[in-house]
């Protein structure tokens, strides 16, 4: 059955980011993830985690700068959306690589998202990918001695323009290139319906190959719930079931959509009857 991690950058608006985890606790999830830490000691999040019984399942490695102040504000004051194919970065890059590492050695973590990046203007995909792979072979590395593993996600450019990974052939692709056992990918199915479609067929092809370290999901094309919108999540949570049972593969659905609600309170807790039959079962 398949087991589901509450995304708290985006669920419960309607409080302060560290009282979503007893929120999340409150509604079932066993798990969390979440876009970034930085802006919290990593022992108060580890807190947090402990008192309401939830693992972390997933966090972004920084998207941009160099201390934890402007790590913390890169995302929404200053747009970056990852360094990992940004020629000239690579300084910065392996300073966001280390500070992930310490979080997620703090908050047992074992996975941390390594984001693309946007293909700066006047190049081309082709220009940048040698960047691209370079940090993340180095990436790997480190992440590798501590025993966690680096993922990558195909981003749609509806919703960030000229962000470099786009699709799933292509992030397949770029972890056979490097070859590192601990190099996976976090194949989100609302990204990959907007960019490619036929995502069930892309889950039979992706699944059981061990490449897929982390799913998630919201409803297309407005990122609400996914009961919401063009794709039928009942049939696909029933395939990854099947698949995950044919394979092994043991790993968690994000939650990474916005309640329709939005911050309205309770709207996160209402939204959630489409959970509510997988929860029972677990």
């Amino acid at each position: 059955m398949p087991q589901f991690a509450a995304n708290l950058s985006m669920m419960y608006p309607d409080l302060p980011f560290l009282d979503r985890f007893e929120a999340a606790a409150k509604d079932g999830f066993k798990a969390v993830e979440y876009l970034f830490p930085y802006a919290f000691d990593a022992a108060e999040l580890a807190a947090r985690l402990s008192s309401n019984g939830l693992q972390q399942v997933l966090f972004n490695a920084p998207p941009g700068g160099t201390d934890r102040a402007s790590i913390a504000r890169a995302w929404d004051v200053e747009g970056s959306k990852g360094t990992a194919c940004v020629p000239g970065r690579a300084a910065e890059f392996k300073t966001g690589i280390a500070l992930a590492i310490t979080y997620a050695k703090v908050l047992k973590c074992p996975r941390i998202h390594v984001m693309a990046g946007l293909i700066p203007e006047g190049l081309g995909r082709e220009d940048v990918q040698a960047t691209y792979v370079s940090n993340l072979h180095w990436a790997a590395d480190q992440a590798a001695e501590a025993g966690l593993d680096v993922l990558i996600e195909p981003i749609n450019t509806r919703d960030i323009p000229r962000f470099f990974l786009n699709r799933q052939d292509h992030a397949h692709e770029i972890i056979g290139m490097i070859g590192a056992p601990n190099l996976k990918v976090q194949m989100d199915l609302y990204h990959c319906q907007i960019v490619e479609g036929d995502v069930a067929m892309k889950l039979r092809k992706y699944l059981p190959t061990s490449q897929v370290s982390h799913l998630q999901i919201a409803g297309v094309p407005e990122r609400h719930e996914p009961s919401i919108g063009e794709l039928n999540y009942d049939y696909l949570f029933k395939l990854i079931d099947e698949l995950s049972q044919q394979s092994g593969w043991n790993g968690w659905i994000g939650c990474e959509y916005r309640p329709k609600n939005g911050a309205q309170a309770g709207g996160t807790s209402s939204g959630l009857g489409w959970l509510k039959p997988y929860l029972a079962k677990n």
